[in-house]
């Protein structure tokens, strides 16, 4: 019997674990997720002001 009760232990204190990970996680996913969102608005923003044009490896820059 003790032999079982101890692998519980070992066993509820490893979800324990578990669970504190994904949360962790769950929380850098969110904070990345928002911060991508701004980015592609961002990108978005930029595109539109631009006139959404696009930039070509052999175009000159403007300053020339």
């Amino acid at each position: 019997m003790n032999a079982i009760e101890e692998k519980l232990a070992h066993l509820i204190r490893a979800v324990e674990d578990l669970s504190d990970v994904v949360a962790r996680q769950q929380g850098e996913i969110d904070v990345l997720t928002r911060r991508t969102e701004i980015l592609m608005r961002r990108e978005a923003e930029r595109e539109d002001s631009n006139g959404a044009a696009v930039v070509l490896g052999d175009e000159r820059p403007p300053h020339y």
